[in-house]
C-alpha cells in the first residue's frame, strides 16, 4: 500500500521525500509591513533581535519546566523549535524562522499556539 502526502497525475509525493526535504517549499520571510500587520493580532509578543520574542514569568519552576513541556510537543509537531530559556519561574522564548532568514509565518502560527496554551 503507499500512502501519498501529495498527489496528481505525474506524482506521489512519498513520506521520507518530505522528511528529507526534496520537496520542501520554500519558506518566506515576512516583510516589516506583515510583521506589523500580524503583531496587531498577537497578544503579548514583540519583536526584539529580529525575532518573535515574548517573557512569561509564571508561579515557580515546575510550572514553567512544565509549560515548555507543552510547548516542546507543539514544537515538535509542527517540526518549528523556538529559540528559549529558563531561569527558575521565567521563560523567554524567541522565534524566528532560519531557513528563511527572519520571521515567517511558522513563527506567528507557532506563537499563536503558544498563547492558546496559556490561555487554557
Amino acid at each position: 500500500m503507499v500512502f501519498c502526502y501529495a498527489r496528481n497525475d505525474y506524482y506521489c509525493v512519498f513520506k521520507t521525500d518530505i522528511q528529507f526535504g526534496r520537496f520542501a517549499m520554500a519558506i518566506e520571510k515576512l516583510s516589516p509591513s506583515e510583521l506589523e500587520q500580524q503583531l496587531q493580532h498577537l497578544s503579548d509578543w514583540v519583536i526584539a533581535q529580529q525575532k518573535l520574542y515574548r517573557l512569561i514569568t509564571f508561579d515557580n519552576f515546575v510550572d514553567a519546566f512544565g509549560f515548555m513541556t507543552q510547548v516542546a510537543l507543539l514544537a515538535e509537531s509542527a517540526d518549528h523549535h523556538p529559540e528559549w530559556s529558563n531561569v527558575y519561574n521565567r521563560v523567554e522564548i524567541y522565534l524566528t524562522t532560519h531557513d528563511a532568514g527572519g520571521i515567517s509565518e511558522r513563527d506567528f502560527e507557532l506563537a499563536k499556539k503558544i498563547n492558546d496554551l496559556l490561555a487554557e
